[in-house]
């Protein structure tokens, strides 16, 4: 427990001196064929370790938000972008002292490619609508997912595919 508790310590510690100013991060909206969509489990992070959001990162300087994009899913699920639609940008600013500042931009993403993640995630799921609720989103990131199953309602939930 207390060696749990120096870990997070170390990485808020590592990350104390953020930008004063919001950071650009991409993020992806990936849909299966039945409309569910995918996020991943956070690991070996300072912040949401353990907690899900959609893939995506920081924007480095000299990128644009599409190659960010691109080079985000190659790193976290190995799979090649091959179609972005930019939706909106949301505001994510820090919760406690010390994080960083983000501006979202979302993008719904059609990509190929078989799912292989990096050290950054530890799971991977696909939830329908029914399901978002029964996992922790972090960033802010429930928004969007909640936005895009608002706007396509016949989504079958994973419950629903599984009866006990």
């Amino acid at each position: 427990m207390i060696n749990n508790y120096l870990s997070v310590l170390q990485k808020r510690m590592n990350n104390l001196h953020a930008p004063s100013y919001p950071i650009p991060a991409v993020r992806a909206l990936i849909t299966d064929d039945l409309g569910r969509m995918l996020i991943l489990r956070r690991a070996n992070t300072a912040f949401g370790d353990g907690a899900w959001c959609l893939p995506g990162g920081k924007v480095d300087c000299g990128q644009s938000a599409e190659e960010a994009l691109a080079a985000e899913l190659i790193e976290e699920l190995s799979v090649w972008l091959e179609q972005a639609i930019y939706l909106f940008s949301q505001d994510s600013p820090p919760e406690h002292p010390g994080e960083p500042h983000f501006l979202n931009l979302y993008f719904r993403c059609h990509v190929s490619g078989v799912i292989r993640l990096n050290k950054e995630s530890s799971a991977w799921a696909w939830i329908g609508p029914d399901e978002l609720a029964d996992y922790t989103v972090v960033f802010g990131n429930d928004v969007a997912i909640r936005s895009h199953f608002a706007e396509q309602p016949h989504i079958p939930s994973n419950k629903a595919l599984n009866p006990p």
